[in-house]
């Protein structure tokens, strides 16, 4: 009992008494606990979003485009190259193991319409795994499947952008929309994926069989792929996979083993793994950057009671000349330190969060607030105010109280 009254109501007479100079001290702490909460708010903002992009790419994926790289590393892009076939679709699936899943694609733009409206957009003829392997959600209807794609099946599922542009609001599940004077329905709608890392918008786009695409869309003399996308049994056999790819590539097209490949495999989950990797190296950084606002609080805090127990010797001195033991004067100017840094501690969640919703608010960005870092926070503040208070405490319980009432 007599511990909690040191630590609470003679800390804070003390630091009544002293007003403008505890508010200071307290403004030091909360502004640098604020700093450091926004500071890991935005840190974590950053590594979700890297994580939602590594999300939005697809399964564990391995994309086999046509044509190779040239000296440069530049490419002008797969329309036109002939060198991937479904017959390379199909050895894939048949000799690499390290593949769960396998792809066809075609693609290119077209305009669609329906009643009124019309709309230029991407298209893609893909097989129904495809689904599965870019790790798209369905919002209605379905995606097709193996039967309509073997049959040529007039169907289609489009992106959010094309609903909003051709159907308003409307339901587009059933209707019939025209591509090149052909008749096709509409089977399925895609969730939104929103901008990728390079801001193309992945809701533009219309998906077919790839089958249909090259029966009714592209010209009946075009029968290789654009691409071929793959999803690897796991992160770590990505590369496993790319190997096995090469091998049964270079010996169906037959490149000889001193040729160039006439096919480019890209794995782009690793780049974005790498960049949630720097993201969370960069939110590190910026913590360990912000904890030095901590420690100049706290130095704050130090000068505020070393000013404290130089001006307060008289009334150490008759504490102890009344009996207060060294210990009780050190716990009392420590409970002091502590008062200070957790009443800073609160104020500055309480900052931390407001600077968060008006981030958010203002600028959008997606910083939401964290009970556990709030606690951290506050657990730092008070760990700071012990480690900072200690040597105050420590010359105060050492101070001679017949010399401290002479100089009185």
């Amino acid at each position: 009992m007599i511990f909690l009254r040191l630590v609470t109501v003679e800390a804070a007479r003390a630091l009544a008494r002293n007003a403008l100079r505890s508010a200071l001290a307290i403004l030091g702490i909360a502004c640098a606990v604020a700093i450091v909460i926004a500071v890991v708010a935005v840190g974590r903002a950053s590594v979700r979003a890297s994580e939602d992009e590594l999300e939005k790419l697809g399964d564990n994926l391995v994309w086999v485009e046509a044509g190779t790289r040239n000296v440069g590393g530049v490419r002008t892009g797969t329309h036109g190259m002939t060198t991937l076939t479904v017959k390379d679709a199909d050895a894939l699936r048949r000799d690499v193991p390290w593949l769960k899943a396998v792809s066809e694609n075609v693609d290119g733009s077209f305009v669609v319409i329906y009643g009124d409206r019309n709309y230029r957009t991407r298209w893609r003829g893909v097989a129904p795994a495809y689904r599965d392997i870019k790790r798209w959600e369905l919002v209605r209807g379905a995606f097709f499947d193996d039967e309509q794609t073997a049959h040529f099946a007039q169907v289609v599922v489009i992106g959010e952008t094309v609903r909003r542009e051709l159907f308003g609001e409307a339901d587009p599940v059933g209707e019939v929309v025209r591509i090149q004077g052909v008749g096709f329905t509409v089977i399925g709608l895609l969730a939104p994926k929103g901008e990728s890392a390079t801001g193309f918008d992945q809701d533009d786009t219309v998906m077919m069989p790839w089958t249909t695409a090259q029966q009714r869309i592209l010209p009946r003399s075009q029968t290789w792929l654009d691409d071929i996308l793959c999803s690897a049994v796991s992160a770590d056999a990505i590369p496993h996979a790319a190997g096995q790819i090469t091998d049964v590539l270079r010996e169906a097209h037959h490149i000889q083993p001193t040729g160039e490949d006439d096919f480019n495999i890209r794995h782009p989950e690793e780049l974005l793994e790498a960049r949630v990797k720097s993201s969370r190296t960069l939110e590190l950084l910026l913590i360990a950057t912000a904890s030095l606002s901590l420690i100049v609080g706290g130095i704050g805090v130090m000068n505020v009671m070393l000013a404290s127990v130089s001006q307060r010797v008289a009334e150490i001195g008759l504490r102890a000349s009344v009996g207060a033991s060294p210990g009780a004067i050190q716990i009392q100017f420590l409970g002091e330190a502590v008062v200070l840094t957790t009443i800073g501690g609160v104020l500055g969640v309480a900052l931390g969060e407001l600077t968060a919703y008006l981030v958010r608010r203002q600028l959008g960005w997606q910083l939401a607030p964290s009970l556990e870092i709030n606690l951290a926070a506050m657990g730092v503040a008070v760990a700071v105010g012990v480690f900072f208070g200690f040597y105050p405490a420590l010359l105060a319980s050492r101070v001679d109280p017949i010399v401290a009432l002479r100089n009185e």
